[in-house]
């Protein structure tokens, strides 16, 4: 989706938007819509929308009104996304070609209307790749926002957002593609495809490097695959080359079968997301790079697919981490937090980084927990967490904090090795975070986000067609803005 800037609405725009705030229409609309809107019960409300036509300067032409709630209502910026996602929603599909949004006289600020802007255009994303059969009124036809009468300087910020988006939906496009197309090797492929020339630096471990580092525990998940396992680091440094940088670090299962303990049939074609994780780190470097942002940030991404072929490990097999840890593997399905850890240790001896956040698709559990609406949290460091949460709260990429104990940590005891892949049924969030929890060296701040509720839903989303969501950039390129950058 195209969104462009013009200084009054082209002469052949086919259709012209106003955001209205709750129960406040805006002077000089045509009768025939505000009597139409008040019909319709349309008050301005977050996600309401209605068209009709009327006469403006001697033109007939089409004009919906898109609902922003109350001017000063908190969660102000997510209700204006919701507008601008709400109205290209509608038009998508519709013939027209070209949506313009008229923001005379609405009285938001720069801000606010690069939020309209963000919504339109993360809205207008899908994937359509491998459909051949799509009638003409299924096919996508709105190609451009026309942003008209916009307070000075939206263009320069909606120029900033706009490399969110682009991460957002790179992310999107990564978790959605089937497992056939993305694996360990196309990911990196396309990783650096897309990062050429951006100034990131690119890292791939083949599998001889990682058995010669030790990685024992990643590589023990992909051995029963034909697709060899990667390790990827895509580092940016737009900061001081003294600083320690934050570390992103991502799981990309690019297919998880759950491996000989293999998942139920039914639902299975969804463990293509199971890199989710990996899809929000790429994009958030993607975003960072785009934007030039003055912070050093390095992304690491372990790359395995999980299969049940007859070299794939057992359960009760024992294998060795980079950290010369040993574990125990009782389920060939908790297979995530086995290449996180390696891929934490890799890291943290790699470039000794201020901060860790990992995020993974990691349990069943956080759902039952959480559902589609938070992330879990877990973390060390209480301040991590207050920025993490802030975060959150400022993108709407919400997460919720759970804790870490002791207690939790007695129910991965093994009786021949360091510890056991899983702790039983209960509390199997917290025990897995409690689990790569013990690759975390020297205290150094760490959080784990359990985003197994969040990267894909069933329905659509306030700014997302039902399917990819492409969770984590926003609320990582924000921490970024607002915790290192300088």
């Amino acid at each position: 989706m195209k969104i462009r800037f013009a200084p009054s609405a082209p002469a052949d725009a086919g259709i012209v938007a106003r955001i209205v705030n709750l129960d406040a229409m805006p002077a000089g609309l045509p009768a025939t819509v505000t009597e139409g809107a008040a019909a319709s019960r349309f008050a301005g409300k977050p996600g309401q929308v209605f068209d009709g036509f009327g006469e403006v300067d001697g033109k007939v032409r089409r004009l919906a009104l898109a609902g922003a709630g109350k001017a000063d209502a908190e969660g102000r910026l997510a209700n204006l996304e919701k507008a601008g996602a709400t109205l290209t929603a509608k038009y998508l599909t519709s013939g027209e070609s070209s949506l313009t949004i008229d923001f005379t006289d609405t009285g938001l600020s720069t801000r606010e209307a690069a939020a309209v802007l963000m919504g339109a255009r993360l809205r207008s994303w899908r994937i359509d790749t491998y459909r051949t059969r799509l009638k003409d009124e299924q096919k996508p036809t709105l190609t451009e926002v026309v942003a008209v009468g916009a307070p000075d300087g939206t263009e320069a910020a909606w120029d900033d957002a706009a490399a969110v988006a682009l991460g957002v939906e790179y992310a999107r496009e990564l978790v959605s593609e089937p497992g056939n197309v993305i694996f360990p090797e196309s990911f990196v492929e396309r990783c650096k495809a897309r990062l050429d020339g951006l100034g990131v630096e690119i890292t791939v471990l083949d599998v001889a490097e990682m058995e010669k580092l030790g990685m024992g525990a990643l590589l023990g998940v992909g051995q029963g695959s034909t697709r060899p396992s990667r390790l990827l680091a895509m580092h940016w440094k737009g900061g001081n080359d003294h600083d320690a940088p934050l570390a992103l670090v991502g799981k990309g299962v690019t297919f998880d079968s759950g491996g000989i303990s293999i998942k139920p049939g039914a639902g299975m074609e969804d463990m293509k997301f199971d890199m989710g994780g990996a899809a929000a780190v790429a994009g958030t470097m993607l975003t960072l790079a785009t934007r030039k942002a003055k912070a050093n940030v390095v992304g690491v991404v372990g790359l395995v697919e999980n299969m049940p072929d007859g070299n794939a490990q057992r359960p009760g097999d024992v294998v060795t981490s980079m950290s010369g840890q040993t574990i125990e593997v009782i389920n060939t399905d908790a297979e995530g937090r086995l290449v996180l850890c390696d891929a934490l240790t890799w890291t943290q001896q790699t470039f000794k980084p201020a901060r860790i956040i990992d995020l993974a698709t990691l349990t069943g559990a956080i759902l039952i927990s959480l559902g589609h609406e938070h992330a879990g949290m877990f973390t060390n460091d209480d301040t991590l967490a207050g920025d993490i949460d802030d975060a959150g709260k400022r993108t709407g990429d919400t997460v919720w904090r759970f804790p870490l104990g002791a207690a939790y940590d007695k129910m991965l005891d093994s009786p021949i090795a360091d510890m056991k892949n899983i702790g039983g049924r209960l509390a199997g969030s917290i025990t897995a975070a409690q689990f790569l929890k013990r690759f975390i060296e020297t205290d150094t701040p760490w959080a784990h986000l359990d985003i197994a509720g969040t990267v894909w839903t069933d329905k659509p989303g306030a700014t997302w067609e039902k399917g990819a969501s492409g969770f984590g950039v926003r609320l990582l390129d924000d921490l970024v803005r607002t915790t290192i950058q300088s």
